[in-house]
């Protein structure tokens, strides 16, 4: 276990790994993309019931907005050479009342300090929600909130976003900061280190 573990090897274990079948209602199915050449890291949570069925990362309404967020369309969304996708758990792990359960704790445990070091040439982590905040900035501050609202401060290399899910509209609503204001910049960014512009 080295940073130089060729990554596909890797990403075969993971979408092969089934530490966890016993408590995901739908089985395993792992979802993850990435290269080693990815510039821009998506650390999430989990997928939602439609990713698990067609096996793609973001293939819903979340995915939508996701990308608005981002500046980018679908072609470069999917690009694993340049966007890697990596949740903090792999596999759908099933609804709650409100929403989706938590993402399973085996996958971050398992792989993920394994995939990071694969991925030597990320520039900008996109850190989405409140269990990936959990992991990547958990001295941040105790809210999505205080975290979101602080991005400058983990500039240049990481931005927190809330999750992109329809449930959180009335998130959306009361802080309409986020859109005027961390958007743009995470825009710039995304472009910045896709090579589409100059850095800001």
């Amino acid at each position: 276990m080295t940073a130089l573990e060729p990554l596909a090897a890797l990403l075969h274990e993971v979408r092969t790994c089934r530490a966890c079948a016993g408590s995901l209602p739908l089985g395993p199915r792992p979802i993850v993309q990435g290269e080693s050449s990815a510039r821009i890291l998506l650390a999430s949570q989990a997928p939602g019931a439609r990713a698990h069925a067609s096996g793609i990362p973001f293939d819903d309404a979340s995915g939508e907005r996701l990308r608005r967020w981002l500046g980018l369309d679908r072609e470069r969304f999917y690009d694993a050479s340049r966007i890697a996708i990596l949740p903090m758990g792999f596999c759908f792990p099933g609804t709650a009342r409100a929403g989706d359960l938590p993402p399973r704790p085996e996958c971050a445990k398992l792989w993920r300090e394994r995939l990071l070091a694969a991925l030597p040439r990320i520039e900008l982590t996109v850190v989405i929600g409140r269990y990936a905040q959990n992991y990547h900035l958990p001295a941040a501050g105790e809210t999505l909130t205080e975290v979101v609202r602080n991005w400058r401060s983990f500039a240049p290399a990481i931005v927190p976003l809330p999750h992109p899910s329809p449930r959180n509209q009335a998130w959306f609503k009361r802080h309409p900061w986020f859109e005027t204001e961390v958007v743009p910049a995470l825009q710039q960014r995304v472009a910045a280190a896709l090579r589409e512009v100059p850095p800001p």
